[in-house]
């Protein structure tokens, strides 16, 4: 079977390699699409602290089961699905208290160990996630990136039905995160960005209210359409220092700040607001298997806009050319899919 491998930034060699075999409690995945992310952009750049090369990427993905397992049960040849990209130890004190995604020794298929990147791919059953019939392979592949955004608002620890939310921040996961707070019943979102193209898309997708902050005055945008009460809960999609500042100077009193975006730059933050206002400053990772159910809930609902989000396809073997158009859009894309059944 073919595997993409990149051999170190910037290059990716197609190998000839076995078949993968399983294990009795494992399934055999006929890979069928794998999402680029921003993680992902950041191995290819070399810039990704905890990923050493040769690596095989690949964990927003989709596929059809092969292979069954003997003792597994609840998943069948043709079934069509995605997993979770975790591999965590089971004994640290995150794991033993419920919090595995953030585990001690922490590993994601793509970065630290083997991904999806190659045509047949061996996958715990307790991992794997069923989706139903209808929901296609793309939007399957964007399971991921929504869960997310699932877990990013999960986060507050409140409901959202009638909140008001803020999110910095129009990318691939700024965009998911508003829609899915919207899906999960806030009654007015808003999301800002300083790109006309993200801005554009935003629209497309429904979202409430859209601004781009490069143009508009944020303060203002805010108690024009959220009133004087501002946002309940403010998500920080890009990480930066500009968009930090904004949600920390934005927030009323009270308001939890939920730091989404992954910052390459440590910023300054003024804890003088945060202590003087009681604000709650508060991180989010990755997910849970069930951030993963209810993602799959929300997109079999067709309760959220993916199809517009994926800008660009490249079939399997064109893999560096998709990593190649990203460098040249100038941040003109959204959602890259690689096709593995592409003709």
């Amino acid at each position: 079977m073919l595997q993409a491998v990149m051999t170190e930034p910037g290059k990716i060699e197609f190998r000839d390699v076995e078949k993968p075999s399983i294990g009795d409690d494992q399934v055999l995945i006929e890979m069928k699409r794998i999402g680029v992310c921003g993680s992902d952009i950041h191995v290819f750049h070399g810039m990704h602290p905890y990923t050493g090369y040769p690596v095989v990427q690949g964990h927003e993905v989709s596929g059809v089961i092969a292979e069954v397992g003997a003792q597994v049960e609840d998943l069948a040849v043709g079934d069509k699905v995605t997993f979770t990209p975790q591999v965590t130890c089971g004994q640290c004190y995150p794991c033993t208290h419920g919090m595995y995604h953030i585990c001690e020794s922490l590993k994601v298929m793509g970065f630290q160990t083997g991904g999806a990147a190659q045509e047949f791919f061996p996958v715990d059953a307790d991992k794997v996630l069923k989706v139903p019939d209808h929901v296609s392979l793309d939007q399957t592949a964007m399971v991921e990136p929504v869960s997310v955004a699932v877990h990013a608002l999960s986060r507050a620890g409140e409901d959202l039905e009638g909140k008001k939310v803020l999110v910095l921040g129009a990318g691939t996961i700024g965009n998911l995160v508003a829609q899915v707070a919207k899906a999960s019943g806030a009654s007015a979102v808003m999301i800002t960005d300083i790109s006309d193209y993200k801005v554009e898309k935003a629209k497309a997708c429904g979202i409430d209210f859209v601004v781009n902050s490069r143009e508009e005055d944020l303060t203002q945008a805010i108690l024009r359409d959220f009133g004087p009460d501002r946002a309940d809960l403010i998500l920080e999609c890009v990480g930066v220092q500009d968009t930090m500042t904004q949600a920390v100077e934005n927030a009323r009193k009270g308001t939890t700040i939920v730091v989404v975006g992954v910052f390459g730059e440590k910023p300054v933050v003024d804890l003088g607001l945060v202590q003087d206002r009681e604000l709650s400053l508060v991180g989010t990772l990755m997910y849970q298997k069930r951030d993963y159910e209810r993602a799959i809930e929300l997109v079999a609902g067709g309760k959220l806009c993916l199809d517009q989000m994926i800008t660009h396809r490249f079939p399997f073997k064109e893999y560096l050319e998709a990593y190649e158009t990203i460098e040249a859009s100038g941040g003109q894309y959204m959602k890259v899919m690689v096709e593995l059944d592409a003709d």
